[in-house]
């Protein structure tokens, strides 16, 4: 099994959410996070003064899913995430980190049955 974590920008979560459901992803996490990177941030004035704010608002996306499956979903999910045709600075990063088991805390099941849907959830519809 393999996690897969996703920094997006905002406006992508349902294109993110829709291939993640298309690929029979069964679940996901999505947490509010601030952060940097090629962006460097940007310069506003605040009551008088200049302040530069280096932290930029995005969402992280996470997802444990069959690694058999990996490659296919992180390829859909930068193609969903990806701002326009060519992409822009600041559309994020994703991440994919191996996981040693996960457990269905209602039935005590471990290992990759715990990750998989049998139909589509349609997250958000």
């Amino acid at each position: 099994m393999k996690m897969v974590v996703a920094i997006i920008r905002h406006e992508r979560l349902q294109e993110v959410q829709d291939v993640l459901d298309e690929c029979g992803v069964s679940g996901v996490t999505v947490t509010e996070v601030k952060g940097c990177g090629a962006q460097r941030g940007y310069t506003e004035k605040y009551r008088g003064a200049s302040v530069h704010i280096s932290l930029r608002p995005r969402l992280k996306v996470e997802a444990v899913m069959q690694s058999e499956i990996v490659k296919t979903v992180v390829d859909k999910l930068a193609e969903a995430a990806r701002t326009g045709d060519h992409g822009e600075v600041g559309d994020g990063k994703i991440f994919v980190i191996g996981v040693e088991d996960a457990v269905r805390i209602r039935t005590g099941e471990h290992g990759p049955e715990t990750v998989r849907h049998a139909e589509r959830a349609m997250w958000g519809h």
